[in-house]
């Protein structure tokens, strides 16, 4: 897995989270750029320029991107959605966004659905790994995650086949951009660790993401505030 080159420190948050998630897609995926450029019809210049925050991807690239490793696009295409309303209001005119290819004909879009359906599954663990026995990243008890102001949550954490749980999620890669159990999760597991979050309330807000910060730094990964792949793999030691 390649070492990636850290983010400006001038990308939105709302961006870095998207490219993050597209680097981890890519990562899972172990295509080289010349490959994605022959897979998804986007050149190699313009994914590198994707992966380092250079350029915003359109939307069809992200879809493609989710066609050729077997994923549901749905949450990154949320992820986009998000990060292109930050990149309107980027002032930085060096920033482009490139415009979109053209679409595929509906045959081969029926195809690349079908595609994404069959694989699905075993490309599952890119974004939730290792899921409960009812399928999820979450234990089946939570339910869905529903946010209430001063709403609090308990951290006991305990270590299982080598690795620290809190109970609110098993993830170990789901890239955190808001409201879920799996923040939850993560605040928990940085106040063991002794970074504390502020409140362990399943919001990933400004406390939350300095403690990120401070955890990165130590553990030398790249200090972005994102947490992803590489920062789970120090949250669950």
């Amino acid at each position: 897995m390649p070492r990636w080159n850290e983010l400006p420190d001038s990308l939105d948050e709302r961006v870095r989270r998207l490219v993050v998630q597209l680097r981890g897609l890519k990562d899972h995926s172990g295509l080289s750029l010349s490959s994605l450029q022959t897979k998804t019809g986007y050149s190699r210049a313009s994914w590198e320029r994707y992966l380092n925050g250079k350029a915003l991807p359109p939307r069809q690239a992200v879809e493609e991107l989710a066609r050729v490793v077997g994923v549901d696009p749905a949450r990154v295409l949320a992820l986009h959605e998000v990060a292109e309303e930050a990149w309107k209001q980027e002032p930085d005119a060096s920033k482009t966004a490139d415009p979109p290819k053209p679409r595929r004909t509906r045959r081969s879009a029926l195809i690349g659905v079908l595609v994404a359906v069959v694989l699905g599954g075993l490309f599952a663990g890119l974004l939730v790994v290792a899921p409960w026995e009812h399928g999820g990243s979450t234990s089946p008890s939570r339910g869905a995650f529903a946010y209430r102001a001063g709403k609090t949550y308990h951290c006991v954490v305990k270590r299982k086949d080598g690795r620290l749980y809190a109970g609110y999620s098993i993830t170990s890669t789901a890239l955190l951009s808001g409201p879920a159990w799996d923040v939850v999760e993560a605040q928990c597991l940085l106040r063991y660790h002794g970074f504390t979050p502020g409140v362990v309330d399943g919001a990933y807000g400004p406390n939350t993401t300095r403690a990120v910060k401070r955890l990165q730094s130590q553990a030398r990964l790249p200090v972005d505030g994102v947490v992803g792949p590489h920062t789970w793999q120090v949250l669950r030691k």
